[in-house]
């Protein structure tokens, strides 16, 4: 069952990885965050969060991958984060078992507020 203020960060870009722990940090959130796709498929298994976010392109494994993977053992919320704005890329990212979708650059309340609407709806 996931934990209702816990969330995994996905983000290979330091600066990132911490602006978007930082701000879901300073919603309340238990922020677990990892660099790569496989590490964060662990922090997944590990602490059940609520909400995932995961950036696309990443080295290793990619977003899509890393949400497939996820998503065989998870019903984690997954936010993919993503320079590329395509209608095309989005599709992919749902279909790889993304809930929602916000391209960079991105105001830190939007963020905020996907990511609390998120946890709303998996009954957090």
């Amino acid at each position: 069952m996931p934990d209702a203020r816990t969330t995994v960060v996905i983000e290979d870009d330091l600066d990132i990885r911490t602006l978007v722990s930082t701000v879901l940090e300073s919603a309340g959130f238990t922020v677990h965050a990892a660099s790569t796709g496989l590490d964060g498929i662990e922090l997944v298994r590990l602490h059940a969060p609520v909400v995932t976010t995961l950036d696309v392109s990443m080295p290793g494994i990619d977003g899509f991958e890393t949400a497939r993977r996820i998503r065989a053992f998870s019903d984690t919320r997954i936010l993919m984060v993503s320079a590329r704005a395509d209608e095309a890329e989005q599709r992919t990212g749902r279909e790889a078992g993304a809930d929602d979708y916000l391209t960079k650059p991105f105001r830190p309340r939007e963020l905020r507020q996907r990511v609390e609407d998120l946890a709303a709806a998996a009954g957090a």
